[in-house]
């Protein structure tokens, strides 16, 4: 799995702000839309467009713009909707599916609850969203999702991961096209399952405790 840590001053300003336990929801929910906007410029580096040829004000001049099946961009709930805003910034053609999914803070292993997707994902690239890659058990089941309903091209945008998160993914899909762009890998998870330092619960801090 290619792994791209986006190192760039904006992005550790705005991690550092939404670490602080002190952040407000408003502030938090702005501040993830921003990150994200970030990361996406560089998920989409590889993004598939095709050539084509436009009159401008002055002249006639070839250009892009994107291919044919467009991309899904594919939040996971409830967390991952915080970054949807941030994502279609960037790429506002953009399909949006979506997975509900949960982790049980026993076992620590993900369940899908809801899902609204195409059901052939055959040439499209599929972006995930989901703000904190922590054992990796949510972004796997995930992908494998995707992966089912025929997807070969996928990226994870993730604000800040783990190690073990990292390890987990990549041991899971060793010859597959997956990637991630995270903002930052954090020193590792504790005994609940939780990333360190992180940043909290990032559903809780987005829309409060339900």
């Amino acid at each position: 799995m290619k792994v791209l840590i986006a190192d760039h001053p904006l992005i550790t300003h705005k991690l550092t702000v939404l670490r602080d336990k002190e952040t407000n929801s408003q502030v938090f929910r702005h501040l993830v839309e921003e990150l994200v906007t970030l990361l996406a410029y560089e998920a989409t580096r590889e993004v598939k467009i095709h050539p084509v040829d436009i009159q401008t004000p002055v002249t006639k001049t070839r250009g892009a713009m994107l291919s044919t099946p467009r991309p899904v961009v594919v939040p996971i709930l409830r967390a991952g909707l915080g970054m949807l805003e941030g994502m279609m910034r960037v790429i506002p053609s953009a399909d949006v599916g979506f997975l509900g999914m949960v982790r049980d803070e026993k076992t620590l292993q993900a369940s899908t609850y809801a899902n609204r997707l195409p059901k052939d994902l055959k040439g499209r690239q599929c972006f995930i969203l989901d703000p904190m890659l922590a054992t990796g058990g949510t972004l796997i089941a995930a992908i494998q999702y995707l992966l089912d309903l025929g997807a070969t091209d996928i990226i994870a945008i993730c604000i800040i991961s783990s190690p073990e998160g990292i390890k987990a993914v990549g041991d899971a899909f060793p010859n597959t096209n997956v990637h991630l762009v995270t903002g930052a890998v954090d020193e590792k998870l504790n005994e609940h399952g939780y990333i360190v330092p992180g940043l909290g619960d990032a559903g809780d801090r987005l829309y409060g405790v339900v």
